[in-house]
């Protein structure tokens, strides 16, 4: 057996070249692969003299040569292939161990050039790569560190490959092309002639990972899977290590990223609780089992059946809380030990740990998407995430009645939980929890008026609430509802033609009016 080895990224394959040594498998190699095997005591045979032609083009053109194809797309069933290779002094290549030039890592640095871009493109690797993934049933191909040990075990135990080994070295090998080539593509196709990087590219290539076949979609007559971006953002819901509970569904998961996302955006111990894609209920506390208590306040029976995000660890008097009720899915950076044993007796209930980052909390936020895509019939709406976080420096007062300091920490809060309730968006708060929250309604008067009667089921008082509304107030009408509930003051974008008709109310009735200048539309 021959076996090809190029690498550019080295780990583990000095260890796995010594074993294919010692399995009797002649190496072929080039440049610095063929240099780090040779300096330590590899037999190795550089690639230049298998050839008879040397590298050249500062090593731009060194495997694209018929003596290499011609052994890795020669077919051992066809006699005419053999027969013509024999011919010509071609040896067969029976593995192909290739990882490609960095060019996905050389582009993430600040201060990447064009031509630094350009000379990281791999051409010789890729070319192989294809040809022995296309002959897949005669080539094992590996493109990642992470085969070495499983090619080695079965190469030992069976003397070769099985042809199901091959084919899954094959597909992961076109697939690593097709991400590569995806790579190269967004990049160039961002550059604008006057050399500058446009934010969406002129073609948009989906490099995603299948995690799982879905029991069925949104309804159970449509299938569905669940993928993640192939490098994912630390501390995403897809990084989540499920612990316990049936098998997620379409609907659990799109609803615990809602929850997720809404939960890292507090730096305080938060939990929020999810219903149909909105937040039925947020709260901060002193801890988790605080949090949670104040959320679950807010609407019990909508947390029915919810779907609970909390942003610390969860401990036995949280869990012990939180298992009296229905839960689909739960989430938490870590759970004690006593924790996790109370919730066994709940068997079905999906508990999932998604790991701080290495930097902490703050990546969180750091690791959000970048670019947020809506499919649509044949296309795509692609826009930049709504990231933008207020500071309390961006507020604008716009009533005559100033907001004490309480009013203001309450403003901030029922505006970060707007963000992420759906369109058109109403949320009454006081003392770091929702009262109320008014989600998904044709009309603003609707999500307000929804807004109270959730607040008045609760048994919760909404007088002295803060509201937040996620765009302005088109009319006062929409303001005198939610002042005449009980709210003493307001956050909201502010923009609207009739700004000074609405602020006019707020001073009629006394109220606080802070506008953000940000809409948080969310449909």
């Amino acid at each position: 057996m021959h076996a090809l080895i190029s690498v550019s990224d080295k780990t583990g394959i000095l260890e796995f070249s010594r074993e294919l040594h010692a399995l009797g498998i002649q190496i072929l190699s080039t440049g610095g692969t063929a240099k780090l095997l040779a300096d330590n005591g590899v037999p190795v045979t550089e690639v230049a003299e298998h050839t008879g032609f040397p590298e050249m083009l500062d090593g731009r053109v060194k495997t694209l040569h018929p003596k290499i194809h011609g052994g890795l797309l020669a077919r051992r069933d066809l006699p005419e292939h053999m027969t013509a290779i024999q011919a010509h002094g071609i040896d067969t290549i029976d593995l192909l161990v290739v990882n490609l030039y960095p060019f996905e890592a050389t582009v993430a640095k600040a201060g990447c050039t064009l031509e630094d871009a350009i000379e990281n493109i791999d051409i010789g690797g890729p070319a192989m790569v294809r040809s022995a993934a296309k002959n897949w049933k005669d080539v094992g191909v590996l493109t990642d560190a992470s085969q070495y040990t499983g090619v080695l075990a079965e190469l030992k135990t069976a003397g070769k490959l099985s042809d199901k080994t091959k084919f899954s070295l094959s597909v992961a090998a076109f697939n690593r092309i097709s991400q590569y080539d995806g790579a190269i593509s967004d990049y160039l196709s961002r550059i604008q002639d006057d050399g500058s990087h446009a934010l969406f590219p002129a073609q948009s290539n989906g490099r995603f990972v299948k995690l799982q076949d879905l029991r069925y979609g949104e309804n159970p007559h449509q299938q569905a899977a669940f993928y993640r971006d192939l490098y994912p953002a630390p501390g995403s819901l897809v990084t989540a290590v499920q612990l316990q509970g049936k098998e997620l569904s379409y609907n659990n998961i799109a609803d615990a990223d809602a929850a997720w996302e809404c939960v890292k955006s507090f730096s305080e111990p938060a939990c929020v609780i999810v219903k149909h894609a909105n937040p039925c209920g947020v709260a901060v506390g002193v801890d988790s089992l605080e949090a949670y208590n104040k959320a679950f306040s807010t609407d019990p029976t909508s947390a029915f059946g919810g779907i609970i995000a909390v942003n610390r660890t969860i401990d036995a008097d949280c869990a012990q809380q939180i298992a009296k009720q229905f839960v689909e899915v739960l989430m938490a950076p870590a759970y004690t030990p006593e924790a996790l044993d109370i919730f066994k007796a709940k068997a079905n209930v999906r508990v999932l740990q998604i790991e701080l980052p290495k930097g902490g909390r703050t990546d969180w936020d750091n690791g959000r998407n970048a670019v947020d895509v809506k499919r649509i019939g044949s296309g795509l709406l692609m826009q930049t995430a709504d990231n933008h976080v207020l500071a309390m420096s961006d507020l604008k007062v716009v009533s005559k009645a100033q907001p004490t300091p309480q009013q203001l920490q309450d403003l901030l809060f029922a505006w970060t939980v707007a963000k992420y309730v759906k369109s058109n968006a109403i949320v009454f708060c006081a003392k770091g929890m929702t009262m109320g929250v008014g989600a998904g309604q044709m009309s603003r008067l609707d999500s307000a008026r929804i807004a109270s009667i959730k607040a008045e089921h609760a048994n919760l008082s909404l007088k002295g609430t803060a509201v937040a509304s996620d765009a302005f107030f088109p009319f006062r009408d929409g303001l005198d509802v939610v002042v005449n509930a009980g709210a003493t003051c307001v956050i909201q974008p502010g923009g609207s033609m009739r700004d000074a008709e609405v602020i006019a109310a707020a001073d009629e009735h006394g109220v606080v009016m802070v506008f953000t200048g940000v809409r948080h539309f969310r449909h």
